[in-house]
């Protein structure tokens, strides 16, 4: 049989046509093999696929033959993901607000190729990117991936950060002039990427959300702020920021009613101290940053959970009912 112009590829097409036509309920037999090899310009006799398939065998590729009347089927047992690992890939990405519109469908279709045709089918059903809400700002990507550089380095980044105005235009903070900020970490809070680091201006802590951030440079200075950081509790910094608004930071008593348990933990976690009121309340404490998303939390949840104490929260809640009541009701 004369040697086709990829026949140094013949392994490499081997696993290639395994990956993609085959899985638990689908297999190929050793013509259909024979026959999509030769489509990639490869010739191969069945005794020396056979071998071929021994040796991805012991490079640790999950083939499995199955007897099939007088001759065998093939197909890929194990793989590195699942079809359900993948289809919470899938969910990942088609749901995360950060990732724009084409991103997602790019990653998507990657995610496609981690499994057979047939499985690829199943995700791409599953795929609802269209209606939901995404980030404009394609260059979040490379802007999380400088910053990670600047961590792996230890370096200072240098950045614009903008706002939207009325007009759905992009407007410059500080009129444009630039942040210089040691960046500590990435966190992820309400769909949304955000920097915490070290702001030279400020001389504090302060989280910038990466897709409002322009023009990041790395720059030659090296990183400042370790010691705020040494003792800080990343995970705890996002959780006690409601859609991560700043205020200050409180240990808030609330009176839950019994069926709010849940709804507690979900947001500050099991370790959150309750405390038993009567038959019908308890008491948590939680420790926040008290700003108007936080509240407005509260309000939410309506005679279930109420703030008594400390004062100062209680006396902004008052403040902000009062608000509202000005707002809606005097008018």
């Amino acid at each position: 049989m004369p040697r086709g112009e990829n026949q140094k590829l013949k392994l490499l097409y081997l696993l290639d046509i395994l990956n993609e036509n085959t899985d638990d309920e689908h297999t190929i037999t050793m013509q259909e093999i024979v026959s999509k090899l030769s489509d990639c310009s490869v010739n191969a006799e069945r005794k020396s696929i056979y071998t071929d398939i021994e040796e991805l065998r012991k490079y640790g590729v999950d083939i499995i033959g199955e007897k099939d009347g007088q001759s065998y089927s093939y197909h890929i047992g194990n793989r590195e993901f699942e079809l359900a690992e993948l289809k919470l890939l899938v969910d990942a990405v088609q749901s995360s607000k950060f990732i724009t519109k084409g991103k997602s469908s790019q990653l998507i279709k990657k995610i496609e190729g981690l499994t057979s045709k047939y499985h690829a089918d199943e995700l791409n059903h599953q795929v609802y990117v269209a209606g939901r809400v995404k980030t404009m700002n394609e260059s979040i990507y490379y802007n999380v991936d400088l910053i990670h550089t600047a961590i792996a380095d230890n370096v200072k980044i240098r950045f614009q950060y903008f706002m939207w105005d009325e007009n759905k235009k992009q407007v410059l903070r500080r009129d444009g002039a630039y942040y210089s900020v040691s960046p500590w970490g990435l966190t992820w809070d309400d769909e949304n990427y955000y920097l915490i680091g070290y702001d030279d201006d400020k001389k504090g802590i302060r989280h910038f959300r990466v897709d409002k951030m322009k023009k990041i440079t790395l720059t030659d200075e090296k990183r400042v702020g370790k010691s705020s950081f040494k003792s800080m509790d990343m995970a705890a910094y996002s959780k006690n920021r409601f859609g991560m608004f700043d205020g200050k930071e409180t240990e808030v008593k609330l009176l839950c009613r019994n069926d709010m348990a849940g709804v507690i933990i979900d947001r500050f976690g099991k370790n959150t101290p309750f405390i038993k009121q009567d038959d019908e309340y308890f008491v948590a404490y939680v420790s926040v940053a008290v700003s108007i998303q936080f509240l407005g939390w509260v309000m939410s949840l309506g005679e279930g959970v109420k703030i008594i104490g400390p004062d100062e929260v209680v006396g902004q809640m008052r403040n902000e009912v009062e608000r509202l009541k000005n707002t809606y009701l005097d008018n």
